[in-house]
């Protein structure tokens, strides 16, 4: 392991204003977001899908690293470009989803732990070889009365570690996810005391297995309220519990945290960064930017629905998105960038 590459690499991926984008929907996820909008689910439309989105104009200027699905690693575009060379070409470091997704926790049904650490270490290696230069894994924790249990935040902490630490082994920055679901009638104080219960977990996870801090990102939850909670609280509240609970319990030494969007809309996502950069910007021990999937694409997807004629108007929209983000992150943002697009 090279501990100043990890760093250099962690530094590029949370550089000056941009952000990460998550283009690494599963085939099962991205099919079913088709079918709600009538587009075929063949691997052919995925593909479209994914061209759509690495040969946006622009999107350079607002993404610095794009998080891939296994399927992509090896699509093209209709004139035979691989999309990690566009993507390199861009100067967007390529990224790569390795769990393989979760299944139910022995003993504990209505919990989840994330498998994919079988064959980790070669598949590490392989990626490398490939020009893939950070890496994610996602746990799932939700919220209910009796949930989560300790035994689900310790065991998804141990995989998240030591799938941290392989990465890091073979040269690749870990981007560590472990997501506390919007779902649910929980507060917004019940989703900061889960949110740094977990975080507390993850971290003494990360020490046990020698993870190097400043060569990894943490992908985190917002502090929100469960969608059917009946206060839903306002922006500025929301960026000062987030913030607040961050600084209890993530070590400063962390190379970034780049906020998932975990289900809000585009624009309150969008919002809430540029309210916690506005408030806390100048306090903050770490960079601090979005590596968000839906509050990004859902909108050009939904112009694109998988015509050909379509994909100007939806690129457009996607780099318009990835911009308003960056002006989030400079604390920028003003609801009148969505009424001309900055591209």
């Amino acid at each position: 392991m090279n501990t100043q590459e990890l760093k250099n690499l962690a530094e590029r991926l949370m550089a000056t204003d941009k952000g990460l984008l998550a283009m690494d929907e599963s085939t099962g996820t991205c099919n079913r977001r088709f079918k709600a909008l009538g587009i075929p689910q063949t691997e052919e439309y995925r593909r479209k899908y994914r061209q759509m989105i690495v040969t946006t104009p622009h999107l350079e200027e607002s993404i610095s690293g794009a998080i891939l699905f296994e399927e992509t690693l090896h699509q093209q575009t209709d004139d035979g470009q691989s999309f990690l060379t566009i993507l390199k070409e861009k100067d967007i470091i390529p990224g790569i989803k390795v769990d393989q997704g979760t299944i139910p926790l022995s003993f504990f049904p209505e919990e989840t732990i994330t498998e994919g650490l079988d064959g980790l270490n070669e598949r590490m290696i392989g990626y490398y070889l490939m020009g893939l230069r950070f890496a994610k894994w996602r746990a799932v924790i939700h919220i209910d009365s009796a949930l989560p249990t300790k035994t689900c935040i310790a065991a998804n902490a141990f995989t998240l570690a030591r799938y941290a630490a392989i990465c890091q082994q073979a040269g690749i920055v870990p981007i560590v996810e472990p997501e506390v679901l919007m779902e649910g009638e929980h507060t917004l104080q019940t989703c900061a005391a889960v949110t740094q219960d977990v975080l507390k977990e993850v971290f003494n996870a990360l020490y046990d297995q020698k993870v190097c801090l400043e060569g990894m990102i943490l992908k985190p939850n917002m502090i929100l309220p469960g969608l059917n909670c009946p206060d839903q609280s306002d922006i500025e509240t929301i960026a000062q519990q987030t913030i607040r609970s961050f600084f209890k319990v993530v070590p400063a030494a962390v190379g970034g945290v780049a906020f998932l969007s975990g289900g809000q809309s585009p624009v309150l996502a969008t919002e809430r960064l540029n309210m916690m950069q506005l408030r806390y910007g100048p306090q903050l021990p770490w960079p601090l930017t979005f590596s968000f999937s839906r509050a990004i694409q859902q909108p050009a997807l939904e112009i694109w629905k998988g015509n050909d004629k379509n994909v100007s108007a939806a690129q457009k929209a996607l780099a318009h998105r990835a911009a308003c983000n960056r002006a989030a992150r400079r604390a920028e943002y003003h609801p009148s960038l969505e009424k001309v697009s900055s591209v």
